[in-house]
């Protein structure tokens, strides 16, 4: 069997391990860690913990499911960055460690990248994006737009300047009360909320930047206020908040990125990362295919949330490029794309 690579992933608090066999995703097996949910928020020295207890486990796991043995493998990938710095290490010490012993490649991989290129793996009913393509990646850490040129070749056009869209996602629902991770939530109550029940600020940022911080504090200050006049308030109006946070959020991502789209003349767009899996986000873009022309690309839920699967598809097409690295790689917490 040719072109099988392990990826690892362990750039937050998922241990993820995915096998694929060219741009075929024979398994793709992720340890969460519930930990965190007591907290409100990952704590870095439990996460770097939890990743060295599951690791083994998580690799024997997708192993038996791609039903291969080590010895079949390829190449081993790894995500390098950027993320926590000790989860990356766990995840890098692994990955040199297996290689070491396999005698065979080893492929650093960057998260980022990674979470675009779960777009080429192959899924039913899935259509993978023509080069170049515009690809907004969103998740708990990261907010950009990047223009995708080929595999190896992106250009960063767009950025947040301070917070995420998925950490405002979170922190929105911890000053209301929700349990961590509260993004998921909120998309949950939104489906029954008016979107504009509620008005929250919309920060004023140069080109194609996002920020976030600014709608957080506009959402403490407003609920703060309401919460004195009535205690109840966020209780009763729950539903109607979800939805006007969460449509706030989208249609500060969508600004920018119709305003991408129009700069580069490009009409082949693409989302990536965890808030991907937003339903609204992923309505949205689906309707500008009618209002503005634009061909969508959806990632499946299971390539939204940080996978092992992107890491090893990533580390395929490193593969097919040679593209290897020695033992003297390190993790990097930053890492750009």
């Amino acid at each position: 069997m040719k072109n099988l690579i392990l990826g690892i992933e362990s750039s937050c608090d998922d241990t993820s391990v995915g096998i694929t066999q060219g741009q075929q995703v024979l398994a793709n097996v992720t340890a969460n860690q519930d930990i965190h949910a007591q907290y409100g928020g990952v704590v870095p020295e439990l996460a770097s913990r939890a990743h060295q207890q599951n690791i083994i486990p998580v690799v024997d796991a997708a192993l038996k499911k791609a039903k291969i043995t080590p010895k079949d493998l390829s190449a081993i990938a790894f995500t390098s960055g950027p993320g926590l710095l000790g989860s990356l290490l766990v995840g890098t010490s692994f990955a040199k460690s297996m290689a070491m012993a396999l005698n065979i490649p080893l492929i650093e991989v960057n998260h980022m990248q990674a979470h675009i290129l779960a777009h080429f793996a192959e899924h039913p009913n899935q259509n993978t994006p023509p080069f170049p393509f515009l690809c907004l990646t969103v998740s708990g850490g990261h907010t950009q737009i990047v223009r995708v040129n080929s595999h190896f070749d992106y250009t960063l056009i767009g950025q947040t300047i301070d917070d995420a869209a998925g950490e405002a996602f979170d922190k929105a629902a911890k000053i209301m009360g929700l349990p961590y991770p509260g993004g998921p939530l909120i998309d949950k109550y939104a489906q029954q909320g008016n979107p504009q029940a509620f008005n929250f600020a919309k920060p004023k940022v140069d080109e194609l930047d996002f920020s976030f911080s600014g709608l957080k504090t506009s959402i403490l200050y407003f609920l703060q206020k309401q919460v004195k006049t009535n205690p109840l308030f966020v209780e009763e109006n729950l539903n109607d908040l979800c939805a006007s946070i969460q449509n706030t959020i989208i249609s500060i991502l969508f600004t920018k990125l119709e305003k991408a789209a129009r700069q580069q003349n490009i009409q082949h767009v693409a989302i990536a990362g965890g808030v991907s899996a937003n339903s609204l986000l992923r309505n949205e873009l689906k309707k500008r295919e009618k209002s503005l022309g634009w061909t969508s690309y959806i990632p499946p839920f299971e390539y939204c949330t940080d996978n092992g699967a992107m890491i090893a598809l990533s580390g395929c097409f490193k593969y097919l490029d040679k593209q290897f690295c020695d033992l003297s790689v390190q993790a990097q917490a930053r890492k750009p794309i």
